[in-house]
């Protein structure tokens, strides 16, 4: 074992947790975002789910979509098979939506607060529904913003 597979926590194997999550991603999955990208996405998921601002699922987004509903859509990118979710990010382009591919759909899942696995996500840009804060709406805009700026400075760079 060398230095490379021990990660900064100290624990060896997470190194090739990584390059596994990798290796599974669809060649289609672009743009792809990086570890912290991808880590701010799934904190957003979570600050999401709590106040039901959030589509699981490739028929709720769809759906959502369809309804021209805004907000950014996060895609797993390692689904299999691919056939269904690529008709997602054209809706996404059509309604003018941003959208990012993650390496693992079970993190996804993990963050959008289901025990299942999850294909995509459309998080709603739209008010907050019940009570929440003042202080919770802002901090939710705020980070909402930034990493729909990040997902949006990837994905032109990527055309």
């Amino acid at each position: 074992m060398t230095a490379m597979d021990i990660d900064v926590a100290g624990t060896p194997g997470s190194v090739d947790k990584e390059k596994k999550k990798i290796l599974l991603v669809s060649p289609i999955a672009r743009p792809l975002a990086g570890k912290k990208l991808t880590k701010k996405s799934l904190k957003l998921i979570k600050r999401a789910a709590k106040t039901k601002q959030l589509r699981r699922g490739v028929k709720e987004v769809v759906k959502a979509l369809k309804k021209d509903q805004k907000g950014l859509c996060i895609i797993a990118g390692d689904i299999s098979p691919i056939d269904v979710i690529t008709h997602v990010p054209i809706l996404c382009e059509e309604a003018d939506v941003p959208y990012i591919y993650v390496p693992s759909k079970e993190e996804l899942g993990a963050a959008g607060a289901t025990k299942r696995p999850t294909s995509c996500t459309l998080i709603l840009s739209g008010p907050l529904k019940g009570d929440a804060s003042e202080e919770d709406k802002e901090k939710f805009s705020s980070e909402f913003d930034e990493v729909v700026k990040e997902v949006r400075e990837l994905s032109s760079s990527f055309f």
